[in-house]
């Protein structure tokens, strides 16, 4: 190849990587800025019709009535006949650590091994993915980062979505451990012949010995005078302190059940259920110990062949008017390029029963507490970031959400993907032939 040749190469690919490369992350904000005429949601219930909302230095310093004879500040917007919402909180959720499913380099959501508490999952985040660009788009602002794999998984945080580092993109950093709980029951493997029914699972109670004799074994190693450092013990014991949340990816009534048991036998202090498509059957007992639960992916069939029809679409709103605090994750199938769906999941909550303000919070507030970073997002309250968006309609609603202004931190953040661009290149063409 000539040297010409080689520099032709050179350009093309310098090209190619500035036009596939994530839009550079918004600078901070350096004046005020004063939205009104707006509907807010504030994610906690209420509604502010004709809303002011003043944000300076990322932080959010007025929330009321425009009526109000409030000063307004610096830059003044006017969102008459739009809403404007928190940003949506995306929890148990891979994006950042897969960009193309079918490439196994760009994989990077687990780790070999059984029993991964040291396993960080932040330090894998890709701030440059090209997925996690696209969820701003529908105002999904924020996400847990969280790995898989094994029976634990290891480590999750909180991030942002608008960064330039996993770094600069940190809410929370090593959030909670998160454990893959033993099925007690299995389906037969039809393509071997077997009918697949639901049959125990013989293994079971010793997986679940396993699990107790591994955090006996930490408990041991925390009190003894160890001469060298067992990095997943010493992960482990931020959710026996307290300092990190256990998560356990459950879905069954019994395995539910003995979760919450074996968090009381091992003194665990925050338990958050992941998945819980039985969770309505122990309610009362969630409620008691008081433990939230991220249910999986509403937009799903029922699991058993005795379930109501619509149970994934009402569960939401049976927990919630039980008394459980929960919240939407998006896992599953295709989960990362889906998760720009969370508002509709929270839509169809509210289309099958659950008050509108009270879905809206299954994605803001309520997984902020859960998550425990209520104190900085989750709702449009004074001294919380100014992480938000403006929809011109319903952000639950598939058909009328179009946001045209979102701020991460008081940053005003693009709102243009691969799949934008697509969209505007092909609406022009057919546009001018028509």
């Amino acid at each position: 190849m000539t040297l010409l040749k080689y520099k032709l190469l050179g350009v093309a690919l310098f090209f190619s990587t500035i036009l596939l490369a994530q839009q550079t992350p918004a600078p901070k904000q350096t004046q005020a800025i004063s939205i009104e005429g707006g509907t807010a949601h504030i994610g906690n219930g209420e509604v502010i019709d004709n809303a002011l909302i003043i944000f300076t230095e990322g932080k959010l310093t007025f929330v009321g009535s425009a009526l109000t004879e409030t000063a307004r500040q610096g830059t003044i917007i006017n969102a008459k006949g739009k809403h404007i919402y928190p940003g949506f909180i995306a929890p148990n959720s891979t994006l950042g650590l897969v960009e193309i499913d079918a490439v196994r380099a760009t994989e990077d959501q687990d780790e070999v091994g059984k029993m991964n508490p040291h396993i960080r999952s932040i330090i894998a985040y890709n701030t440059e993915s090209k997925v996690v660009e696209s969820m701003r788009i529908n105002g999904v602002l924020m996400g847990q980062i969280t790995p898989r794999g094994g029976r634990i998984s290891g480590t999750s945080s909180v991030v942002q979505f608008d960064a330039w580092n996993w770094e600069d993109a940190v809410i929370k950093e090593d959030d909670g451990i998160h454990l893959n709980w033993p099925n007690p029951f299995s389906r037969g493997r039809w393509w071997l012949g077997e009918p697949a029914t639901l049959k125990e699972n013989k293994e079971y109670n010793n997986q679940v010995d396993e699990l107790t004799t591994y955090f006996n074994e930490n408990a041991v190693y925390q009190i003894g005078k160890n001469t060298s450092r067992h990095l997943p013990f010493e992960a482990l014991n931020g959710v026996v302190t307290g300092k990190k949340t256990l998560y356990v990816h459950v879905d069954n009534e019994k395995g539910i059940t003995d979760a919450i048991n074996f968090k009381t036998a091992n003194n665990i202090k925050k338990l958050v259920i992941v998945g819980g498509n039985e969770a309505h059957l122990v309610s009362n007992l969630l409620v008691k110990h008081n433990i939230p639960v991220l249910l999986q992916r509403v937009h799903s069939r029922p699991n058993n062949d005795d379930d109501d029809y619509d149970l994934p679409f009402t569960l939401a709103n049976r927990l919630v008017k039980d008394g459980v605090l929960v919240g939407l994750e998006n896992s599953g199938g295709m989960e990362r390029m889906n998760t720009r769906n969370l508002p509709f999941l929270a839509g169809t909550c509210a289309a099958y029963g659950l008050d509108k303000e009270k879905a809206l919070s299954l994605i803001t507030l309520n997984t902020a507490k859960i998550l425990g970073i209520d104190d900085t997002v989750g709702s449009l309250e004074v001294g919380k970031d100014a992480t938000f968006f403006i929809s011109e309609g319903d952000a639950l609603d598939m058909r009328t959400n179009k946001i045209d202004k979102a701020y991460i931190q008081g940053r005003d953040v693009i709102l243009k993907s691969h799949q934008t661009e697509l969209y505007e290149r092909y609406s022009n063409k057919y546009k001018d032939n028509n």
